[in-house]
């Protein structure tokens, strides 16, 4: 028997509620509240607590898109925002709280503006969003498993934060370096697609939207 979706003639991306895109919206509620954590009482424990929270259902949206054939348009555009909000929130926090220097803090959250900046220049010749390379997830995860690190580095003294502090700063390094890397080929994309765009403007042919949404 054919799905619903596909006998009223819809595809089933376009789908909008389902358990994943739910847990998603779970995941983007605690935003703020893991941001208000950090900066209001400082209840670092429950930061950490929230972050954890947010990588478990981050993991656990995905196989039940995979198991309930759920994947949709949303849903692969709010994973990697959320990601995203989780990294800036904790960037802006480390850095009110001196816990990572400013410079960290602006080179990071400089990528990102960068990358903003390139969207409206690309839908104005047709072209979508940049495709998510596997080095913008890994940089991503890096970063968000050197958060925990850090707070237990910096508020936490004697032998464990001793042991964390390495650590942290070499997730951080690592994923710092993944993260500029990644942009510069989010960059290389949107330059090529420019130049393509170009090329075809002249002859009045229509831009083929190669790069494919997030």
């Amino acid at each position: 028997m054919l799905p619903d979706e596909l006998r009223a003639g819809r595809d089933p991306a376009d789908r909008v509620v389902t358990v994943p895109n739910a847990l998603s919206v779970v995941r983007l509620a605690g935003v703020p509240l893991f941001l208000w954590l950090l900066l209001g009482p400082q209840y670092d424990l429950l930061a950490l607590l929230v972050l954890a929270s947010s990588g478990i259902t981050d993991w656990l949206d995905g196989k039940l898109a995979r198991w309930l054939d759920q994947s949709s348009k949303l849903g692969m555009l709010l994973d990697p925002a959320v990601d995203r909000l989780y990294t800036l929130a904790a960037l802006a926090a480390f850095g009110i709280r001196d816990i990572l220097p400013w410079w960290v803090v602006a080179v990071l959250v400089g990528r990102d503006v960068i990358l903003a900046l390139c969207l409206p220049v690309l839908r104005h010749y047709g072209y979508r969003r940049p495709e998510v390379h596997y080095l913008g997830k890994a940089a991503t995860h890096n970063l968000l498993y050197a958060f925990p690190l850090l707070l237990l580095a910096h508020g936490t003294a004697g032998t464990l934060g001793d042991v964390a502090r390495p650590l942290a700063y070499a997730f951080t390094t690592w994923g710092g370096a993944l993260y500029l890397w990644s942009g510069m080929l989010y960059v290389v994309q949107a330059v090529t697609a420019l130049r393509l765009a170009r090329g075809a403007a002249p002859g009045g042919g229509t831009v083929d939207p190669r790069v494919t949404d997030e």
